[in-house]
């Protein structure tokens, strides 16, 4: 059993960064691929970002590409979302999530974060 807290939220302006970070206990935390998804004002859920599990092949959604960063720390069991150039439409409360495996492409996942909650003013 894996339990994910993440941290980091807040309230900036646009054009701001912000770093996420996901803290995991119990499991293997190097076994498993990490992903981040969020979930805007009356939205879906929708992903963000998956790393494997050597943090060596990553994947995004086409609407963070190039400004949101997703990496890892093994050692420290933590999971990281860097956050550049912020829009209010990025605005959500971003989840982390593990899962078993080592497949990115794959958006089912095993273990899920409370959540953290972005906010980005126009």
């Amino acid at each position: 059993q894996v339990q994910l807290v993440e941290s980091g939220g807040g309230l900036v302006e646009a054009g701001d960064s912000l770093r996420l970070s996901c803290a995991a206990s119990g499991g293997t935390f190097s076994m498993h691929v990490m992903g981040w998804f969020r979930q805007g004002p009356g939205k879906e859920r929708e992903f963000v970002a998956a790393l494997s599990r050597s943090g060596g092949s990553t994947t995004y959604a086409d609407s963070v590409k190039g400004r949101f960063t997703i990496s890892r720390d093994n050692a420290l069991k933590t999971a990281y979302l860097q956050m550049n150039t912020l829009k209010a439409e990025d605005t959500a409360v971003y989840f982390c999530a593990a899962r078993m495996g080592w497949r990115i492409d794959v958006r089912e996942y095993d273990y899920w974060g409370q959540g953290t909650q972005v906010t980005v003013s126009s």
